[in-house]
């Protein structure tokens, strides 16, 4: 076993004697760090948000904003962190703290209500404030927060308010805390952490935790990953922990063996080949939406109305189809998109259409020691495509109903539809007896009202807290009207 360790704010911090089940933000709260608070548990509030040095895209190391609720504290073995505390900077023995820039203009702007999330939203708003290709409007006055130049989610100073969508004000104090993050400026260059983006982050350490009979695992390499799996295939495997997290907080499960792959290089490639892209299932839904950067525009409409930044900061598509639920909503786009899987195991490789991968609820072809190396996505994409996400709430929620839509429209006529569903049956479809209604079809209002009826009847959906059966079928064939209205506005069919 190794001696694992964190570095947080600056000092290197042993995690034992925590438990492996032990969230990041259980560790930091008992070292004392208690700007770091538990709200919900389940990823859903902000109140945990911390900051992780991660690979950049723009430069060696983002600073990332993370859920500490989720993840394991052995999980950032050999890692940096930064919480809410390490955030102001102190010149020198005995004297005062100076403020971090984010924190003055949340003190300034009356940000802080009753300052139980302000810590979350301190750390989610420092990430964008370094974020590298963040850039103010020309013009702009940034200095005053004014929203010239500036659409409604963005600020003068390019701030973009995404970055605190998975953060919750208790006090409804929205208003002040997005003058704030309109109002920040630029690191300037003495700024240590902006500095810091310069240099690499942590190398992926190699990692074996053992406490109270339990044992967090990250090998070093995939082929370390699929021999321990073979021995130990009951070993439970996680990359962002977004979902496992869950199960230990509200459900307390337990594990004998955890098996961390997120690091591992072979699941972190992006390559664009001539007809197809592959995206590593250990990549972070934030990393593929950045380098991507609109180049399958059906994930590009997605990935916005995937939760929130902060889990996209650590969800990947490996653990989103792992799961096998048939509410992720990775699954109807990638549907839609006529993507695959390659699956690994000790034996070798083998791809398989997702629309044959999923075979009951939370039940797949995948095979005990088996896991999911890549996702292959088919290019050229559709020309035509959208993503509708029917939720209570815009951001941070589980879909009652997902439609991805990709089509190919000819000369008014349809070539080729591709739908994919979520939430409408045991597993996420293909919606192919609408599929079959539309293609060779001329897209007009009459096509595509007859279409809805049959896609009305696709699936299985069920009635629960979230939607009734007969509001999700409803949906389904609105979304169809909806992606043609928005298709045809201003021409006449």
């Amino acid at each position: 076993m190794t001696e694992a360790r964190i570095t947080v704010n600056g000092k290197e911090t042993p995690i034992s004697p925590a438990a492996p089940h032990t969230t990041a933000l259980d560790f930091l709260r008992e070292r004392g760090l208690t700007g770091t608070k538990e709200g919900c548990a389940e990823g859903e509030c902000g109140a945990c948000s911390v900051l992780v040095a991660r690979p950049g895209v723009n430069k060696p190391t983002d600073w990332v904003a993370i859920n500490a609720c989720l993840l394991p504290a052995a999980a950032l073995d050999g890692q940096e962190v930064i919480t809410s505390e390490g955030l102001a900077t102190v010149e020198g023995p005995g004297a005062p703290r100076t403020l971090h820039p984010v924190q003055e203009e949340m003190a300034a702007r009356g940000g802080s209500q009753c300052g139980y999330c302000t810590p979350g939203f301190v750390c989610s708003m420092a990430s964008e404030y370094y974020r590298p290709d963040r850039c103010a409007h020309a013009g702009s006055g940034e200095d005053d927060g004014s929203r010239d130049g500036a659409d409604a989610e963005h600020g003068p100073n390019g701030f973009d308010l995404h970055a605190l969508s998975g953060n919750l004000c208790r006090c409804t104090g929205y208003r002040p805390i997005r003058d704030a993050a309109f109002a920040v400026g630029t690191p300037t260059d003495q700024d240590p952490l902006a500095q810091r983006r310069e240099q690499a982050p942590p190398a992926p350490a190699a990692t074996a935790y053992a406490q109270e009979g339990k044992t967090f695992l990250r090998p070093g390499t995939l082929a370390d990953v699929l021999r321990l799996l073979r021995e130990k295939p009951e070993a439970v495997v996680v990359a962002g922990s977004t979902d496992w997290g869950v199960e230990v907080n509200i459900r307390s499960r337990r594990a004998e063996c955890v098996v961390a792959v997120d690091r591992l290089p072979e699941l972190r490639a992006l390559r664009v080949d001539g007809d197809h892209v592959e995206i590593g299932a250990a990549l972070t839904l934030t990393e593929i939406e950045r380098r991507l950067d609109g180049r399958v525009p059906l994930l590009g409409e997605l990935f916005p109305q995937f939760a929130s930044r902060l889990i996209r900061n650590s969800a990947t598509l490996g653990g989103n189809l792992g799961t096998g639920s048939p509410i992720g909503d990775s699954a109807p786009a990638l549907l839609a998109l006529e993507a695959s899987l390659v699956l690994a195991d000790a034996d070798g490789q083998r791809e398989v259409a997702l629309a044959d991968y999923f075979t009951g609820y939370r039940q797949s072809v995948r095979r005990p020691g088996e896991l999911i190396r890549a996702v292959r996505v088919p290019l050229p994409p559709a020309p035509v495509v959208a993503f509708h996400k029917i939720a209570k709430r815009r951001f941070d929620d589980i879909s009652s109903v997902a439609v991805a839509f990709a089509l190919d429209i000819q000369d008014g006529h349809v070539r080729t539809a591709r739908i994919g569903l979520g939430g409408v049956a045991a597993t996420p479809i293909r919606s192919l007896a609408t599929e079959a209604a539309l293609e060779g079809r001329p897209w007009t209002a009459q096509t595509v009202q007859a279409a809805a009826r049959v896609l009305e009847a696709e699936g299985t959906p069920m009635s629960d807290h979230r939607a009734s059966a007969g509001y999700r079928s409803a949906m389904l064939g609105q979304s169809l009207l909806k992606l043609y209205a928005q298709t045809t506005e201003g021409v006449s069919s």
